[in-house]
């Protein structure tokens, strides 16, 4: 029995993530949007743990990953670290307010540590979300050879952000029950 629920969450891990660019029933904007929530889902539930910075070493790779999937998607060749180095330079643009997020949820779980880990739910999902959207937006420009300005950067992630947020919220209770499941 165990040996067929790991068979199927296999085959649904490389359908859903570690194949997705070579599904026919989906548009790359589909497969893009998939991952994004994916990606963001995962990191949601992992900010759920009360370990305070543990995030940002567990994190930050798992966007780089989600950055070199979008990449596959999009027909661009990007590997982990360069996908990493995007989110570097991306965020060097965006600036401080990352960082002092970063820190408030951390910050959450010294001083919370129950209760820091799942009010972060929403901000990490949403976080990620807007890596995710931006990163994509990124790649799109880059493959139409253009480079994206500081500003619309900066206009993407305001708004990725905050859709990020309130979907991060409503997808809550899914993240937490996923969370207490691991």
């Amino acid at each position: 029995m165990s040996n067929g629920l790991l068979a199927r969450a296999r085959a649904k891990l490389e359908r859903e993530v570690l194949e997705i660019e070579r599904r026919t029933d989906l548009t790359d904007q589909q497969k893009v949007d998939k991952i994004i929530v994916i990606f963001s889902i995962g990191c949601g539930a992992i900010a759920v743990q009360p370990i305070p910075f543990a995030d940002i070493f567990i994190l930050t790779p798992l966007q780089a990953y989600m950055g070199s999937r979008l990449a596959a998607i999009r027909g661009l060749k990007l590997s982990e670290q360069e996908s990493t180095d995007l989110i570097k330079q991306l965020m060097g643009v965006i600036g401080m307010g990352l960082v002092a997020q970063q820190l408030g949820i951390a910050a959450a779980k010294i001083f919370f540590p129950i209760f820091g880990g799942v009010a972060t739910v929403p901000v990490v999902f949403g976080l990620t979300y807007a890596i995710g959207t931006v990163m994509d937006k990124y790649i799109v420009a880059k493959l139409a050879g253009r480079t994206l300005t500081a500003d619309e950067i900066k206009q993407a992630w305001k708004n990725a952000k905050k859709s990020g947020e309130a979907e991060g919220k409503r997808r809550e209770q899914e993240i937490r029950r996923d969370a207490n499941n691991r």
